[in-house]
C-alpha cells in the first residue's frame, strides 16, 4: 500500500494535520494524482543536487501533462482547469529554483510519515497531551468569539457616530437659520419655541456625545482585556507549539486563526481611531460648557495608539525558524557559509502594507560573551520587503532564502581554547527589524528567531542538534542565550517522548513503550519509574556511557543514521525491534521455536545492527547465537534484507545452513522480508561466467562458523555474517579443505 493510501485512511484529526502543509507550493491534487510516482523518486537527494532537481521538475511536469491528457479524454472540465493552473504555477514558481520544490516535496513526504507514525502510537506523551488539551481549544474559540463581538461593536459605534454627525448638522442648520433672522423676528413666540427646541437638541447632542464616547471606551477596554489575557496566551501557546514542532513534535497550526484575530482587532482599533477623529471634527464645529469630547477624546486616542503599538509589535513573528535546506530535520543548526532559509509574518494583514515594509536581518552576537569570542555576520540578501504574493494563503510575509552566516576572525585568537562541546552549546539568534508607517503612526518592530547553534564542520551537527533539543524541551523562553551556562535537568518522561519524535520525524516510525524503557535504562543505568526522574544535560550528551568511548546521544544519532541510509523500509514495517538489551533478548527468545531471531542495535558498536537466533542442542538445552554487528560500511555493499535471506553458518561437519527461520515472535522470514529482497539467489553470477578482462569474478562471502562445543560462549568474531547464497557454487569449484581454510580467514573469493 502506498504511503498516500495509508494517509487517506487516517482519522480526521490526523487528516487535518496533513491538510496544513499542502498548499499552492505543492498542491494536494498533484500529490493525489501522482502518488506512486512521487513516492518512487528521491526528493531528499534532489534537494541538495540542482541537476537532479532540474530533471525531477521536468519529469514532474511531464507527469502532469500525461494526467492532463487523461482527464481531457474523460472531459472532466474542473480537473482540466485545475491541472492547467497547477502546471503553470509549478513551472513559473520553480523554473529558476528546482531544488526548492524538491525540498518542499521531501518535507511533505517526511511529515506524512511522521503523522502516520504518530497515528500508530497507542498513547500520547505528556508533551503532546499538554499541547492538545481541551482548555486550550476552548480558549481559542473564546478568543475568536470575542474578536468577532468587538468588531461588531466597533461597526455599531460607527452608526452612532454617523447619527451624531447628522444630528449636529441639523442643529447647525437650525441654529444658523435663527442667527440669520432680524432682531425683531427673534422676539417672536415661534422663534422662542425654536430656541427651546434647539436647547433640547443640544441636550440630546450632549447625551449622544457622552454615549458614543462611552461605547468607544468600552470597545477599547474589551480590546485591552483581550490583548492582555487570552490573545497573549494564544500567541505564547503558538510559539511553544512551534518550539515543540521544531524538535520533531506534532505540526503546529493556528497561525492563520491568530492572523485573523490580530487583523480584526487592528481594523477595529483603526475604526475607533477614525471615530475619534470624526469627533474631533465635530468638536471644531460645535462645543459648549461641559462638552465631553475635549476631556475624554485625548485619553481615548492615547489608549488606542498604545494598543496599536503593542498589537503590531506582537504580530511580527518568525513563521518558520532558520533551517538549512540540506538538513530540513535539523532546524536552528546553521553551518558557516551554507545558505539557510527563514520566514517571517506580520499577523496584521492590511492591503495598505503590501510591499511597504522592508525587513532587515542580522545576527545577535551578544551570547555567552564570557565563554567565547566567536562573532558572526550575515552574507547574502539580508533586506527584503514583506508582501502578500509569495505565500499561498496570501499572508503578509517575507522569506529569506539566501542568507549565510560567516564567522569573523577574532583578534584575540582564542579559538583553540574552546572545548568540543563549547561551540555546540553556544547560542545565537537571528534578529529582524522593520518599521511600519500607517495612518500617521510610525511603529518600530523587532523580533528574533529561537536560539541557533553555529557550526563550522558538519561533524558538529549531532551535538549541535542535541543542544537544540535540550533547549526547546526545557524552556519556553525564546531568548535565553546563556542557557548552557547552567543547563537545567529535563523530565525523563518528556525527553523520551522527544526521542521517539526523532525517529517518527526522521525515519518514519516512532518508538513503543518497550523500546523507550530500554533507552530509559541506558540513560539512567537502572530500572526506574521515569515519570518523576530528572535527567542532567551531561548524562544525555557529555558523559560517556559506562565502559564505552561515546555518549548516549552519539550512540543514538548513529542508529538514526543507520536506519535512514540502510534499513529504512524494514524499520518502517516494524520488523526491527532495535532497542532491546542482551538480557531481555534471551528472555524473549528462550521459549521460541529454534530458528526464531530478532534484530537489535549494537550497544557496543556505533551505528551497528545485529541479529540473534535461538537454537536447541541435542540434550535439549537452549543456546543463543549473535552475529557480529553490521555497520554502514558493510551494509553499503550488501542490503540487509539480502543478508537475512542468504545468511548461513557452517558447522564443524561443513554442512551449510541458514539458521534464520522466523522473525520474533513467529513470522516466517520470507513473509517479513520477501518484498525487500533485491534479487534472487540464483541471479548471482558463477565463476564460469567469466570476469572483466579475463579475470575470474569475485564475491564477498562473510561466513559464520559454529564449533561443536556449543557450551563455550561465542564471541562476536566467532559468528561473522555470510551473504549471498553462492555456497552451492563454491562447492562446485572448491574442495571442503579450501572452504575450511577460507572460513578461518573469514573471507571467500571465487
Amino acid at each position: 500500500m502506498s504511503q498516500w493510501s495509508q494517509v487517506q485512511q487516517l482519522e480526521i484529526k490526523f487528516l487535518e494535520q496533513v491538510d496544513q502543509f499542502y498548499d499552492d507550493n505543492f498542491p494536494m491534487e498533484i500529490r493525489h494524482l501522482l502518488a506512486q510516482w512521487i513516492e518512487s523518486q528521491d526528493w531528499e537527494a534532489a534537494s541538495n543536487n540542482e541537476a537532479m532537481a532540474t530533471i525531477l521538475l521536468q519529469n514532474l511536469l511531464i507527469q502532469v501533462d500525461e494526467q492532463l491528457d487523461r482527464v481531457s479524454q474523460e472531459k472532466n472540465l474542473l480537473l482540466i482547469h485545475n491541472l492547467k493552473r497547477i502546471r503553470k504555477l509549478l513551472q513559473g514558481k520553480y523554473h529558476g529554483n528546482p531544488m526548492h520544490i524538491a525540498v518542499i516535496i521531501s518535507n511533505c513526504l517526511r511529515e506524512e510519515r511522521r503523522i502516520l507514525a504518530a497515528a500508530s502510537m497507542p498513547v500520547q506523551g505528556p508533551l503532546e497531551k499538554s499541547l492538545q488539551n481541551s482548555v486550550v481549544s476552548e480558549r481559542q474559540r473564546n478568543v475568536e468569539h470575542k474578536v468577532s463581538a468587538i468588531k461588531n461593536s466597533a461597526q455599531m459605534t460607527d452608526q452612532d457616530v454617523k447619527y451624531l454627525e447628522d444630528l449636529q448638522e441639523e442643529f447647525d442648520f437650525r441654529y444658523k437659520t435663527i442667527q440669520s433672522l432680524e432682531q425683531s423676528d427673534k422676539n417672536s413666540i415661534l422663534i422662542k419655541q425654536e430656541m427651546l427646541a434647539l436647547q433640547a437638541m443640544l441636550n440630546t447632542l450632549d447625551y449622544k456625545r457622552k454615549e458614543v464616547l462611552s461605547k468607544i471606551g468600552r470597545v477599547i477596554h474589551e480590546i485591552d482585556v483581550l490583548m492582555s489575557n487570552m490573545l497573549t496566551e494564544e500567541l505564547l501557546d503558538w510559539k511553544r507549539r512551534q518550539q515543540i514542532a521544531c524538535i520533531g513534535g506534532p505540526l503546529h497550526g493556528g497561525l492563520d486563526q491568530l492572523q485573523n484575530c490580530f487583523t480584526l482587532l487592528a481594523e477595529s482599533l483603526f475604526q475607533v481611531r477614525r471615530q475619534l477623529e470624526k469627533l474631533d471634527e465635530l468638536l471644531t464645529r460645535l462645543t459648549y460648557d461641559g462638552d465631553p469630547i475635549p476631556v475624554q477624546r485625548p485619553q481615548l486616542l492615547e489608549k488606542v495608539n498604545f494598543l496599536l503599538y503593542n498589537l503590531f509589535r506582537n504580530s511580527f513573528v518568525v513563521e518558520r525558524q532558520p533551517c538549512m535546506p540540506t538538513h530540513p530535520q535539523r532546524p536552528m543548526v546553521l553551518k558557516t557559509l551554507i545558505q539557510f532559509t527563514v520566514k517571517l509574518r506580520l499577523l496584521i494583514k492590511l492591503p495598505e502594507l503590501n510591499y511597504q515594509i522592508r525587513v532587515k536581518a542580522t545576527i545577535d552576537n551578544k551570547c555567552n560573551v564570557l565563554r567565547s569570542n566567536r562573532r558572526f555576520i550575515l552574507c547574502g540578501t539580508h533586506m527584503k520587503a514583506m508582501n502578500m504574493d509569495e505565500s499561498a494563503n496570501g499572508s503578509l510575509s517575507v522569506e529569506f532564502r539566501h542568507l549565510q552566516p560567516k564567522e569573523m576572525k577574532s583578534s584575540a585568537g582564542s579559538k583553540g581554547n574552546e572545548g568540543p562541546h563549547m561551540v555546540t552549546e553556544e547560542l545565537h539568534s537571528i534578529s529582524f527589524e522593520t518599521q511600519v508607517c500607517l495612518y500617521g503612526l510610525t511603529i518600530n518592530l523587532e523580533t528574533s528567531s529561537l536560539p541557533v547553534v553555529m557550526i563550522s564542520n558538519v561533524s558538529q551537527l549531532p551535538n549541535a542538534w542535541a543542544s537544540i533539543i535540550w533547549y526547546n524541551l526545557s524552556t519556553n523562553d525564546p531568548q535565553n542565550l546563556s542557557f548552557f551556562n547552567n543547563p537545567p535537568a529535563a523530565p525523563l518522561s518528556q525527553l523520551l517522548e522527544v526521542l521517539s519524535w526523532q525517529f517518527s520525524s526522521y525515519v518514519g516510525r516512532g518508538l513503543n513503550s518497550e523500546q523507550l524503557n530500554m533507552l530509559a535504562e541506558k540513560l539512567t543505568g537502572q530500572q526506574v519509574s521515569y515519570n518523576d526522574y530528572q535527567l542532567s544535560w551531561a548524562k544525555f550528551c557529555k558523559e560517556h556511557l559506562p565502559g564505552k568511548s561515546f555518549t548516549f546521544w552519539v550512540w543514538l544519532e548513529a542508529i538514526l543514521d543507520l536506519i535512514k541510509k540502510h534499513i529504512l523500509p524494514l524499520w518502517i514495517d516494524g520488523y526491527v525491534m532495535g532497542f532491546v538489551s542482551k538480557e531481555k533478548e534471551r528472555i524473549l527468545l528462550k521459549d521460541k521455536t529454534p530458528g526464531t531471531f530478532l534484530l537489535r542495535f549494537s550497544e557496543s558498536n556505533l551505528g551497528g545492527i545485529t541479529f540473534t537466533w535461538v537454537d536447541q542442542l541435542e540434550n535439549g538445552d537452549v543456546t543463543f547465537h549473535s552475529v557480529e554487528p553490521y555497520n554502514k560500511g558493510r551494509l553499503s555493499a550488501l542490503p540487509f534484507a539480502d543478508i537475512l535471506r542468504d545468511y548461513k553458518v557452517i558447522m564443524a561437519d561443513n554442512v551449510p545452513e541458514n539458521p534464520l527461520k522466523y522473525l520474533y515472535p513467529d513470522i516466517p522470514k520470507d513473509k517479513a522480508f520477501g518484498k525487500h529482497y533485491s534479487c534472487q539467489p540464483n541471479e548471482v553470477s558463477k565463476p564460469s561466467d567469466g570476469g572483466a578482462k579475463g579475470y575470474v569474478p569475485s564475491v564477498f562471502i562473510p561466513v559464520s562458523k559454529i564449533l561443536n562445543d556449543s557450551t563455550d560462549p561465542h564471541s562476536p568474531s566467532d559468528l561473522l555474517p555470510m551473504s549471498p547464497s553462492v555456497y552451492a557454487v563454491l562447492r562446485e569449484h572448491l574442495s571442503p579443505t579450501v572452504i575450511e581454510t577460507a572460513v578461518c580467514c573469514k573471507l571467500f573469493y571465487t
